[in-house]
């Protein structure tokens, strides 16, 4: 990014403007994928998380902490910088779970669920694949709605829904 800075100054100073302006759409365009980046290595935790607990069923305190932080950066990292639109609308969570990201959470999930037990291809099979990409959906849903300081909240509310969510909400203190 340093070059293309250096040429959009030189550009600029030169007055060759189309020149400037399509350095700064690259510049935009390098932006956006960084963004975009990050949101799936937060959307990878999740789903890892949800995978975890569908086929252990169960709950543990440390997943629900990481299930709440991707949702929470999730939401800070797709809002865009005028605060009324989003790099990745609602409708389009399910179609780039099933595309990309969710073979690579199964894929690094494998070696997390039962301490490893699975093969890839074995977890991938064991998977209700659809179950989880609703959780996800229904969570991701929830940073369209909710303030950052209403999230976690209702976060837990929907935690409680999954497999061993009670035990995890009436753990002992």
């Amino acid at each position: 990014m340093t070059q293309e800075l250096i040429d959009l100054k030189k550009s600029i100073l030169e007055g060759r403007y189309v020149d400037a302006l399509a350095i700064v759409d690259e510049l935009e365009g390098m932006s956006k994928q960084a963004i975009l980046r990050n949101i799936q290595a937060y959307l990878n935790v999740l789903l890892i998380h949800l995978i975890k607990n569908q086929v252990e069923q169960r709950l543990t305190g440390l997943w629900a902490a990481s299930i709440r932080n991707s949702i929470r950066e999730i939401k800070k990292l797709n809002i865009k910088d005028n605060k009324t639109s989003y790099y990745i609308n609602l409708n389009e969570w399910e179609s780039l779970m099933e595309e990309e990201v969710i073979e690579d959470a199964i894929a690094d999930a494998c070696d997390e669920v039962m301490n490893g037990k699975f093969t890839r291809s074995q977890l991938s099979g064991m998977l209700e694949k659809s179950q989880i990409l609703t959780t996800a959906n229904s969570l991701l849903a929830l940073t369209y709605t909710y303030s950052p300081k209403e999230l976690p909240a209702i976060m837990d509310d929907y935690l409680i829904q999954l497999a061993g969510g009670e035990d995890w909400r009436n753990r002992e203190k």
